[in-house]
């Protein structure tokens, strides 16, 4: 393309600091360097994480930074070494990379990567510089994806190509909420035709996670949430039951063993509260447990350990246990052979200069997903 080679100034929204808005601002973009990839960003949805970001949840990210890892776009330019993808190409950005190399990667039974960021800081690139300037300061990175910047740059391995059919503002979903949710259900749980779920939290990820309940061929998923308003969607995406805690003066977990007996098979925690993580253990006497939420950096959660020594197992799962360069094109496939709809996840699209809105309509319960578009 044209702009190989040469800096591109662009539109992004910047985190300046913790607690603030994001300020939409012009940024300059520095062309990728070896084994890296610049990727034309389409479309990004807006996930909590993002918005724990602008929190400050998370200590170990330096400001000021370009949050956003749920997008979808077009390869404009490639560094030297790059064989897996090509400019025009249509690319997923990966918020947990695949570098193929790492013993986790080359490990069947592991999605994690040593180049993931619960290993090292992805604040810069590998070479532990920026790609981006803006106002002649030093800007970061976000889990090397930024994908709420108009153009972005990541390391090879944390791209995945697609099928050049993809509706990019609707496949951006796959770069992080729906194989989240979907695959905790699929592949961390591996939840058993004719069992009993339960969901704590209907946010993207949380519906995601009844998604693949119901496509595992659960009996009965209850799905429960403060926010009544998301009942609807829990019910038509697959939910048999629907479950307010405040409607109750005893404990939820109570609440679930009544309406199940013994308690359910099954049970995903997919807010990233500790109290619920709790409470999410305590909801069956003998039960596979799922974290799928991610709770603030220096959570501690306490717990009797005779729980797990009755019989109850926990598990965390990152990015629904999916291998990512090699699953996120499969799922992209299943999506166009319609055996997935994320698009029902979808509320509200909205331009990157509404990005602040798109924040603020999560914070107050009115959205599963907005998608942000350039």
């Amino acid at each position: 393309m044209a702009t190989s080679g040469k800096v591109i100034r662009c539109r992004a929204a910047v985190a300046w600091a913790a607690g603030k808005p994001l300020s939409v601002e012009e940024v300059e973009v520095a062309p990728p360097k070896a084994q890296e990839v610049r990727v034309k960003i389409v479309a990004s949805g807006i996930c909590r994480t993002d918005d724990h970001v602008l929190g400050g949840y998370f200590p170990n990210i330096e400001f000021p930074v370009i949050p956003g890892h749920e997008g979808a776009g077009i390869v404009e330019s490639v560094g030297e070494g790059v064989t897996s993808v090509k400019p025009g190409d249509k690319v997923i950005p990966l918020c947990l990379p695949q570098c193929g190399e790492c013993c986790f990667c080359l490990n069947p039974d592991s999605n994690y990567c040593i180049k993931s960021h619960f290993s090292e800081s992805q604040n810069l690139m590998p070479d532990k510089t920026s790609r981006f300037t803006c106002k002649g300061k030093q800007i970061h990175h976000f889990l090397w994806t930024s994908t709420f910047a108009e153009y972005t740059v990541m390391p090879e391995y944390a791209v995945a190509k697609i099928d050049a059919a993809a509706p990019l503002d609707k496949v951006c979903l796959l770069g992080c909420g729906f194989p989240t949710g979907y695959g905790a259900a699929i592949n961390t749980a591996k939840v058993k035709p004719g069992s009993t779920c339960a969901v704590f939290g209907l946010g993207g990820v949380g519906l995601s996670v009844v998604m693949g309940c119901k496509a595992a061929g659960a009996s009965r998923i209850i799905a429960i949430d403060i926010n009544k308003d998301k009942f609807a969607k829990a019910k038509e995406l697959g939910a048999t039951d629907c479950v307010n805690p405040k409607d109750f003066t005893k404990p939820i977990h109570e609440v679930l063993m009544e309406m199940t007996g013994l308690g359910v098979d099954y049970s995903f925690e997919a807010i990233g509260h500790k109290d619920t993580l709790v409470r999410d253990l305590l909801a069956h006497h003998r039960c596979l447990c799922v974290m799928v939420g991610e709770l603030a950096s220096g959570s501690v959660v306490s717990f009797d350990p005779m729980l797990l020594l009755c019989g109850r197992t926990w598990r965390g799962s990152v990015l629904g246990g999916w291998k990512t360069r090699d699953s996120i094109p499969k799922l992209v496939s299943s999506y166009l052979e319609k055996k997935l709809n994320p698009d029902l996840l979808i509320t509200h699209t909205l331009p990157i200069a509404e990005v602040n809105k798109g924040f603020e309509l999560l914070r107050a319960g009115k959205s599963i997903r907005s998608v942000l578009l350039f």
